[in-house]
């Protein structure tokens, strides 16, 4: 086996075993595993991205914010690039939601390249999924201000993957929320 192909085998076995008890907020109570797979697949896939910590990140990219894991361990396991990728995009669970998101539209345009390709992905991957469901215990209004809040992370990402971007701008484009 090649060592990128491990590496990522590596890195799914972390998260996975990271996230094992989570699901997310569907109706369906998907596993969270998804998410970040289906981010790093969205990098991947669809944005042509082949940079292997990138993809890393993305699979581990709630692993901080969501569980145990702590920054040292991540840049034990899977290095200080890596470890800095998932950081970057780590909100601060001890301050209030609505001061993770100022801060989320705030310091976007600031992140590294490798750090904008995966909150791209992040919000992407989200996005259609909340096309596809309501979660529970949302309204539709409270989804359409996802997406009015996503649009104000996603100005701050432009020009970091024509190819994403292109795939937002027509979602917003559906939600009629100006990019």
């Amino acid at each position: 086996m090649n060592s990128d192909a491990a590496l990522l085998l590596e890195t799914v076995q972390f998260a996975a075993e990271k996230h094992r008890n989570q699901k997310r907020k569907d109706p369906e109570e998907t596993p969270y595993i998804n998410h970040p797979i289906g981010v790093a697949r969205i990098l991947s896939h669809e944005g042509g991205v082949t940079d292997i910590e990138v993809l890393q990140a993305a699979l581990l990219h709630d692993t901080v914010e969501d569980t145990d894991t702590t920054p040292a361990e991540l840049e034990a396991k899977f290095g200080v690039t890596v470890a800095r990728i998932v950081q970057e995009v780590t909100d601060d669970k001890s301050l209030p939601k609505q001061e993770r998101k100022r801060l989320q539209v705030e310091h976007a345009p600031h992140c590294s390249q490798q750090a904008k390709l995966v909150k791209l992905a992040d919000k992407l991957y989200n996005l259609r999924d909340l096309n596809r469901c309501t979660p529970v215990g949302w309204t539709a209004e409270r989804v359409q201000e996802y997406f009015l809040w996503a649009s104000e992370v996603v100005k701050g990402l432009k020009g970091t993957n024509s190819a994403l971007e292109k795939k937002l701008e027509e979602l917003f484009k559906e939600r009629g929320v100006q990019l």
